[in-house]
């Protein structure tokens, strides 16, 4: 019995699968208030939609249906649903990545491939998968973004929907105090400054989304503000954070699956970012640079998390040496 050659393995391989045809990242479309136009409103679905993180009530990576109605914006998943009003729409913007097919299986089964035949079988071994990143605002203004994952082409007929519907004016901005009370152990995590580098919606929201949370689930942290916010009850942050992008490089997992072992080391995602943390009595100010590299699956969501979860590790710092200065301090002029 003969064995098969690479290339013949390679070539039955993308005989039994149904790939698209290879597409180039497509250029980001965004829907803004600037660009939407008044007319009938058109009922758009997905039933193949992929909840990727930020939709409040519901947790990420679940799979379930995606609508979009005359009111709403609607997730089903098997656990419930939640809705994002048409009225606290703000952009939405749609983008593709490709992955590879059945994930680390697909790795380990281009590993098996004889005669180099794994590296020819990475050219066909991915697929496209669309992003929809949707940016709203809550009922009290803090701002918000969800990302789903949709089939082929279903972020644009969804961007197409949302064309044909009104989208309200934006309101963004940031409350600033004046001879307010201040919060003990609340941040405010003002809006990221994106101008130096062109960085895809959906890493944008991702990166806010996930630093909410870690610095959430921070030690010491009473309440995290978003940008936009007002709670209505006259009181300001003691603390703030900052970051803006300094460099920012989209990685590729065709093409470090196409060099083969050498991939491993180039075509990564990676993002750099100036951070500042204040306080509302102007002691503290201090700034970090922090850098992001990664690669794999779900590289968006993981190098995301990985600059959050930085973040809120040197916030953690700032505010145990910034406790310890104000103790120091109040030991020296109690009256302070």
């Amino acid at each position: 019995m003969k064995h098969l050659s690479g290339a013949a393995f390679v070539l039955i391989l993308h005989a039994s699968l149904c790939v698209p045809t290879h597409l180039s990242a497509a250029t980001i479309q965004v829907v803004s208030q600037d660009h939407a136009v008044l007319a009938t409103v058109a009922t758009w679905k997905s039933t193949k939609a992929e909840h990727v993180y930020g939709l409040p009530d519901m947790k990420p990576n679940k799979k379930g249906t995606l609508t979009l109605g005359a009111d709403a914006l609607t997730f089903t998943g098997k656990s419930g649903n939640t809705s994002i009003q048409r009225s606290s729409v703000t952009a939405v913007s749609a983008g593709n990545q490709r992955v590879e097919i059945w994930g680390i299986g697909g790795r380990l089964l281009r590993m098996t491939i004889p005669d180099g035949g794994g590296v020819a079988a990475a050219a066909v071994m991915h697929h496209r998968v669309d992003m929809l990143t949707v940016e709203f605002n809550d009922s009290s203004g803090g701002y918000h973004a969800a990302v789903f994952l949709l089939p082929a082409k279903e972020a644009d007929r969804a961007l197409e929907s949302f064309v044909l519907s009104p989208v309200p004016p934006r309101k963004f901005s940031e409350t600033v105090c004046h001879n307010a009370p201040i919060e003990p152990k609340s941040v405010l995590v003002s809006a990221p400054n994106w101008d130096q580098a062109e960085v895809p919606a959906a890493y944008r929201a991702l990166v806010y989304e996930h630093l909410i949370d870690r610095i959430q689930s921070t030690k010491e942290v009473a309440h995290v503000y978003r940008g936009g916010e007002d709670n209505g009850q006259g009181v300001c942050p003691q603390y703030k954070v900052h970051i803006s992008i300094a460099t920012f490089k989209e990685g590729s997992s065709v093409m470090r699956a196409a060099l083969g072992p050498a991939g491993m080391f180039v075509g990564t995602t990676q993002m750099k970012f100036d951070v500042t943390f204040t306080d509302s009595s102007g002691r503290l100010n201090t700034s970090e640079q922090i850098t992001a590299t990664m690669r794999g699956e779900s590289e968006s969501t993981n190098v995301a998390d990985h600059v959050a979860k930085s973040i809120a590790k040197h916030y953690a710092t700032v505010l145990k040496s910034a406790d310890k200065s104000n103790s120091a301090k109040n030991i020296v002029d109690p009256a302070s």
